[in-house]
């Protein structure tokens, strides 16, 4: 990988629908597995998040769509950050935390006040990255996600 490249943040478009579902398909596959609710969100993103008040967001680099995230509405001023991938081959690239930049940065200027996730304690270097970003966790209401064992929340200043 070439350090001249740099990972861009780019807004969703419909060209690059099918990279949501590919992305958190094989993170899924790899950790868990493919709910449901994932399957139907996955394969129609446009309906289930932006046209519910959503974002989603890529990380591009090479021209290459190595990393996706969204933000799903649950409020005016509440999202959740869900759908999180970042491809294997791109890992050590720091799209996690440029993604994560990103995020807080497109919180406040849609100000947005709290944002919340979902994850497991399996994954540990997100659970880290996550508090660098001052997510703290809060209970787990049941139901949510079988994979889900912790839930994280950010109220932004």
């Amino acid at each position: 990988m070439n350090p001249q490249h740099k990972v861009e943040i780019i807004p969703y478009s419909a060209d690059l629908k099918e990279a949501v579902k590919i992305l958190n398909t094989e993170w899924l596959k790899k950790y868990f597995r493919v709910e449901e609710k994932d399957e139907l969100v996955l394969s129609n993103p446009q309906e289930y998040i932006i046209d519910k008040g959503g974002f989603i967001f890529y990380a591009r680099y090479n021209n290459e769509i190595l990393g996706t995230y969204s933000l799903l509405k649950t409020d005016d001023t509440t999202f959740e950050l869900g759908k999180m991938a970042v491809s294997d081959k791109a890992q050590g690239l720091g799209i996690g935390n440029k993604m994560l930049v990103h995020c807080m940065t497109v919180a406040e200027e849609n100000n947005i006040k709290k944002l919340f996730l979902y994850s497991n304690r399996i994954l540990l270097p997100a659970i880290h990255l996550y508090e660098k970003f001052g997510f703290k966790e809060i209970p787990l209401e049941e139901g949510i996600y079988e994979r889900a064992d912790i839930k994280m929340e950010k109220i932004m200043p």
